[in-house]
């Protein structure tokens, strides 16, 4: 860990907020969580809002950002479904076909990087998307898997085994979804999402950090996506992250920094001391 003699919205030029856990919880804001990144804004800190979600589109979840008391232009937005449309234009002939096994966010970033989404193997797609939807249907599953076994390139949004349930316990995640591809084939997907470096380059690219801070509430997304980054990170403790779990956290999972909330943007950090 570090300390900061300087509130960390004036040390670092951008910061790269995870949302679930950190801004919102679900659809509820996280409390105090629009006021201090209100004043973060106001110190000269700009703010990208960085998620493994690939299911909303940016338009969507800077809406959401908005319902929050968060304003946000889907500029601000960065998603793991853009870090798979990137990583697949870089590796594909442009206007290659792209069965897209999951929903709008994913077929939206494959037109905005000149990709044709498709629904059916049947046309031989050069790859494979996944990404996470709440009505996925098995027999778009079934295609994907086709479509892989016949040479396809496979590539996952994300590999969150769960995702937040709610009031519940936690809920299958796109990484657990993968999983049946995977085995049907025995095919393994490249990942582009926290912790994996492909979300990080996209969000580095896309607002010019020099400087930045990743900012979550997990150990094995956010904070691990840090280190994998080579950029500093807060911890705040809204999420799915406790004290304990962070105090025995492996090096690679250990935070920069610590805070209750986003009002650990507005604040100097002390050094660490042994005692």
């Amino acid at each position: 860990m570090k300390g900061s003699d300087r509130p960390l919205s004036e040390a670092y030029d951008v910061a790269l907020l995870d949302l679930d856990g950190v801004v919102y919880i679900g659809r509820r804001p996280v409390p105090a969580a629009a006021e201090a990144l209100a004043k973060a804004r106001a110190a000269g800190q700009r703010l990208a809002f960085v998620t493994n979600n690939a299911s909303r589109t940016p338009s969507a979840v800077a809406a959401l950002l908005g319902d929050v008391g968060v304003p946000a232009d889907p500029a601000d937005v960065v998603t793991s479904a853009q870090a798979a449309a990137r990583l697949l234009a870089e590796r594909l002939p442009a206007g290659s076909e792209v069965l897209v096994v999951g929903g709008m966010g994913l077929r939206h970033a494959l037109y905005q990087q000149g990709l044709r989404p498709v629904s059916t193997a049947s046309g031989r797609p050069a790859a494979v998307v996944q990404g996470y939807h709440p009505e996925l249907a098995y027999g778009l599953i079934s295609e994907g898997s086709q479509a892989v076994s016949r040479g396809a390139l496979f590539v996952g949004s994300n590999g969150d085994l769960t995702i937040p349930g709610g009031e519940g316990p936690p809920h299958p995640g796109n990484g657990s979804l993968l999983r049946v591809i995977s085995s049907a084939t025995g095919v393994e997907p490249i990942i582009t999402g926290k912790p994996e470096r492909p979300l990080h380059q996209e969000s580095i690219l896309r607002t010019g950090a020099e400087r930045p801070l990743v900012v979550g509430d997990r150990l094995d997304t956010d904070i691990e996506g840090a280190h994998n980054g080579g950029a500093d990170s807060l911890l705040v403790f809204t999420g799915v992250t406790d004290p304990m779990q962070a105090l025995t956290a492996p090096p690679d999972r250990r935070p920069t920094y610590l805070a209750p909330d986003l009002t650990g943007l507005l604040a100097p950090h002390p050094e660490t001391v042994r005692d």
